[in-house]
């Protein structure tokens, strides 16, 4: 309650300072036009001008109450201007900041456990670095060497041997940093890791591989078995045979239907995709619940996570192949630098997707690299300090594994501060990128709250305030709701 009159509050300061900001009519009484004044009075009119900025705000609030956000001073509905706002937003926005918070956390998480190492020093300097660059500077190069090199790369798509060897060094660096142990048991995982990626990568250049990309389904079984392998032994361990029969048959089962289902997926609909995920959950429940024996529970969690990381697989397979034909189409230019789509653009549901998916790429990349860095200090801080308190040290004496020591004692806790970065990113984003969107030519919220503000025009200002000040109120709740399923002191307090 109290933040609902913070947020009264807040929206009387906003509207007077937009009202106050300027003329609304600057522009009106530049033109020498014979239907100059006729256009001020429109002007005036609709933006109520001709009563004082209170009574202004007064009227703005009763029409709100109702659900009338109002007309901007062109006279164009700010309704519809905010959904399509909106909209554009949270298909910009909601997928890197997820994606940033999964990678920093994760990677935030590795360095605190393997704290003063190559791999901590790494990751610090790169979060540094990132944390530090001009995101408008990041988007142009990006927009320069990721979209306009690539593309011009693409018309041959062969590695060059100095970039191979460089790559493989930095692979056989992180696989090295990543490992625990002698100094001769990281000087192999260097060597394997550099030389498997050497490998891979002149594969990859011999093949033109780029050019018509595709994973098969060799590939989709190999990643799927490896992923049941790694999510059983982070969520209920290899020691029990339960939950990894289920992963490894959620992993078989999905990869045998690759084959079959390629009618279905010639060209489908989201509903159908969204049946299917559906029914690939209710088919894990199962294997689940049958294999999983006495640790039933892991076992589903195991074979639905699984599940969906190989249908995510032949989701994947299915949009590499319908790459070359979109790369045609687009005369050898497929990844976009401005716009949210191509204009009067029409094709199958997979071209379609590639279509949406160019053009969110290099924004979403600039957004994760800006606000990974904040995740990785943020959960690495976190991890140490909650490493060294009394109950992780009880719960290494008691005997239980390391990976119930951190998954389930030490991270559970540790996520209780990322909550609180967590609820205030997700309020935020839905308030737009203002500098993402100039420089990608995105027309979300913060253009629209941008361009209010240069034109003195309080209702979409107010509609985009609105909007994003309703939602920190609402992720805040959220946040204190988490905290009690994170630490039950909270909840019983």
């Amino acid at each position: 309650m109290i933040s609902v009159f913070v947020l009264l509050a807040a929206t009387i300061i906003m509207y007077v300072m937009t009202a106050l900001s300027g003329d609304p009519l600057a522009d009106l009484r530049q033109q020498t036009g014979p239907n100059r004044e006729d256009q001020m009075r429109v002007r005036s009119e609709r933006m109520n001008l001709d009563v004082p900025i209170p009574i202004r705000y007064l009227q703005w609030l009763g029409a709100l109450i109702t659900g009338d956000l109002g007309v901007n001073r062109d006279g164009q509905d700010v309704g519809v201007i905010l959904g399509n706002a909106l909209a554009a937003t949270l298909q910009l926005v909601v997928a890197a900041t997820v994606l940033a918070m999964l990678i920093g956390i994760t990677v935030g998480i590795l360095s605190a456990l393997r704290q003063y190492s190559g791999f901590d020093y790494s990751v610090t300097f790169a979060a540094f670095v990132a944390f530090s660059l001009p995101l408008f500077w990041l988007a142009v190069m990006l927009k320069q060497y990721v979209a306009i090199g690539f593309n011009t790369w693409l018309r041959d798509p062969v590695i060059d041997t100095t970039v191979i060897v460089v790559v493989a060094i930095a692979a056989g660096l992180l696989w090295g940093a990543l490992t625990a142990g002698s100094t001769q048991a990281r000087l192999i995982s260097f060597t394997l890791g550099a030389l498997v990626t050497a490998t891979f990568l002149s594969f990859l250049s011999s093949t033109r591989w780029f050019a018509d990309p595709g994973l098969g389904t060799v590939v989709i079984g190999l990643i799927a078995v490896a992923s049941a392998v790694g999510i059983c032994a982070l969520f209920a361990g290899l020691q029990y045979r339960g939950p990894l029969y289920a992963a490894l048959a959620a992993a078989g089962l999905g990869t045998a239907l690759h084959t079959v289902l390629g009618g279905v997926l010639t060209d489908p609909t989201w509903p159908q995709l969204l049946g299917l995920l559906v029914l690939t959950v209710g088919v894990c429940v199962a294997l689940g619940y049958g294999l999983g024996g006495l640790l039933r529970r892991q076992a589903i969690t195991t074979a639905i996570l699984t599940g969906l990381v190989t249908a995510g697989l032949i989701f994947l397979d299915a949009l590499l192949s319908a790459f070359q034909a979109y790369s045609q189409r687009m005369r050898g230019r497929p990844i976009a630098t401005i716009g949210s789509n191509t204009p009067n653009f029409r094709g199958d549901f997979w071209q379609l997707t590639l279509d949406s998916a160019t053009h969110i790429m290099l924004p979403t990349m600039a957004l994760i690299l800006i606000s990974m860095a904040t995740y990785s200090r943020y959960s690495r801080a976190s991890m140490l300090e909650v490493m060294n308190q009394d109950y992780v040290r009880t719960a290494r004496a008691k005997g239980l594994p390391e990976r119930t020591v951190i998954v389930k004692h030490a991270f559970r806790n540790g996520m209780i501060p990322i909550t609180t970065l967590m609820a205030f990113d997700f309020a935020g984003v839905i308030g737009g990128a203002v500098v993402t969107e100039s420089v990608f030519g995105w027309k979300g919220m913060g253009q629209m709250f941008r361009d209010g503000l240069e034109m003195v025009d309080p209702a979409p200002v107010m509609a985009f305030f609105v909007v994003t000040g309703g939602a920190i109120v609402v992720f805040n709740m959220i946040a204190d709701i988490i905290y009690a399923y994170l630490d039950p002191r909270i909840r019983l307090s």
